[in-house]
Parts: structure tokens; C-alpha cells; sequence
């Protein structure tokens, strides 16, 4: 009984944190196991995706929280947390339209700031996954601003390797030809800057005029150009049955940056499990939290963090 005590009592510890923040605090949760080596932040993907990688809009996967679980197995500290305008971080979500993507990188930085510090360690990586992947990227450039010194390097998970127009003209290739020139046509404008005053009913989810100032702020940006200035190190991890993001995209961001690292998950989906290919099995491990994460996603992750010595 002693022995099963001491047992629990090594194991992480999960704490409640509280970023300040304006206009509300932000809220995540701090992983630490009982020999702490490195600390890294987990950014979310797009979407009202909370701290666990688990989102209402079908997704209960809890990605994030396998891997922080996973990473904390291996001695590395995480911090994940609720983003803007989600979960326990609701009260710090501005109105849609006042929402631009630079917000969640000032986050970014400031997180990097606080899991060096609670961690105790010089500083955090950034572990992006999916949209996070983005916001890592734009959270270094140009030296990253005054928390730059605490991010010791990217870990890029399930990111796009091209500007999101290229992307998501690819998603909407098989529209109509009439729809899918005025989708074409109000990218165009958005990537210019531009908001647009006419969008197709059918296309109001994408291009509503609330969301618009955000897409402006989002779309030029390209994810080749910032990792080709990023000179700190780099892993690039990439499934192959991801039905979101493609090879392509993770073959992009390593050919920008010849010192990353890149690893391709055979049979590895978006959310970082084992699926198949198919639409329907693959999309059903996004509803299962009791499903790992695939063999070796953890294991990569962490046997890159803890090669590199922290800067």
C-alpha cells in the first residue's frame, strides 16, 4: 500500500493557471511530473478547440491532453490552455469582428513566458498543432517581440506548409463553377485587404461579415516564409491519413527549412491517431478520447525536445 502511495504521489501534477489578459484572464493547465527537463506550450487548432483539443463542433479526441499526458511520461512539463472566447477563457473573446490572429500570437508568446517560469525552466517550446502550427511560426518571427527569448524552439504538428487562400481553394475545387468563382474572387479581395460586401448564401459560413477582419489578418500569411526566417530548431510531424492538412504541406515547410526535422506518421490522422484513410473511420476517431495517440507521435515529440539543449 505504501509503495502504490508513493507511486501516486510521483506521478504529474495537474494546477490550474491564470494568465492575465485583457479584457478577461486567460486559463490552462500546467502538466508537471516529478523530474522536470523542458517545458512546452500546447497552441490549439482553429475553432472554438478548448485545452484538451476537444471542441463542440464533434470533436472529443482529446488530443492535447494525450499528449501532455504522453510528454510528461518523458519528463517534459506542458501547459495547455483554453484560448480566447473558449471554455473557462470565454470572458477574454472579443466580438467576432474585432478578432484578429495577431491576438492568439501575443498569447503564444506570453504562455511561452509563464510555462518557462512555472516550470521553472529557461524556456518553453511551442507546440502547434494544426492552426497552432501558424501561430508558432508567427509567434518567432522577427525575433518574437519581448518573450522571444523564452521560446526554445517549434514543434509543428498537423500544419499547413502553405498560405491558407492556396489551401482553401484546393477545399473548395469541387463547388459548383459559379460558386466557386465568387469563393475565388472574395479571397482574392480578403488576401488584398478588402472586405467583401456580396457572398453567396451558401457561403455566408465561410465569409460572414464578422469573420472577414479576421481572414484578412489571417490569410496572407505564409507559413514557408516564416519558417525559412526562423533560425532556432524545428520538428515537423505530419500523418499521412490526415484528411485536413496533407504531406504536401509538412514537404513544404521542411523544404523552406532544410535543418527542421520532419517525420511522416504512416496511418496517422489530423488528430493524431491511427485511422484509416477513409472519410467515415477516419472522422469517427475524432469522437473517441479512449483511442491513443498513434505509436511514436509522443515518443518523436519528446526525443526532439529533449536533444535539444535549451537556449
Amino acid at each position: 500500500m505504501l509503495m502504490l502511495t508513493l507511486a501516486l504521489l510521483a506521478g504529474p501534477v495537474a494546477t490550474e493557471i491564470v494568465l492575465p489578459a485583457q479584457p478577461a484572464p486567460l486559463h490552462g493547465t500546467l502538466l508537471t511530473p516529478e523530474n522536470t527537463t523542458a517545458a512546452a506550450v500546447i497552441l490549439p487548432g482553429s475553432g472554438p478547440t478548448d485545452r484538451d483539443g476537444n471542441s463542440p463542433l464533434g470533436v472529443s479526441a482529446g488530443t492535447y491532453r494525450l499528449l501532455a499526458e504522453g510528454l510528461a511520461a518523458q519528463g517534459i512539463a506542458t501547459v495547455r490552455m483554453d484560448k480566447r472566447g473558449v471554455a473557462a477563457s470565454t470572458a477574454a473573446g472579443p466580438a467576432e469582428a474585432d478578432l484578429r490572429f495577431d491576438a492568439y500570437v501575443a498569447d503564444a508568446r506570453a504562455w511561452a513566458a509563464e510555462a518557462a517560469s512555472q516550470a521553472d525552466q529557461p524556456c518553453a517550446w511551442l507546440i502547434g498543432h494544426s492552426e497552432g502550427a501558424l501561430i508558432a511560426l508567427k509567434a518567432v518571427e522577427g525575433g518574437g517581440g519581448p518573450d522571444s527569448s523564452k521560446v526554445c524552439g517549434l514543434v509543428l504538428l498537423s500544419g499547413a506548409g502553405r498560405p491558407a487562400g492556396v489551401v482553401i481553394r484546393e477545399q473548395l475545387a469541387a463547388l459548383p463553377e459559379l460558386m466557386k468563382t465568387q469563393a475565388f474572387a472574395a479571397l482574392t479581395e480578403l488576401e488584398a485587404g478588402r472586405t467583401v460586401a456580396d457572398t453567396p448564401p451558401a457561403l455566408a459560413a465561410l465569409f460572414r461579415p464578422s469573420v472577414q477582419p479576421y481572414l484578412i489578418s489571417w490569410l496572407p500569411l505564409d507559413p514557408a516564409a516564416l519558417i525559412a526566417a526562423y533560425d532556432g530548431p524545428v520538428f515537423i510531424g505530419q500523418g499521412t491519413t490526415d484528411i485536413q492538412v496533407t504531406t504536401t504541406d509538412a514537404q513544404a515547410l521542411a523544404a523552406a527549412d532544410p535543418g527542421a526535422t520532419l517525420k511522416l506518421w504512416d496511418g496517422v490522422n489530423h488528430v493524431l491517431k491511427t485511422a484509416p484513410a477513409d472519410r467515415a473511420a477516419n472522422l469517427a476517431t475524432y469522437a473517441d478520447p479512449a483511442l491513443p495517440l498513434a505509436p511514436g507521435v509522443v515518443d518523436d515529440v519528446a526525443g526532439f525536445i529533449t536533444a535539444h539543449p535549451q537556449r
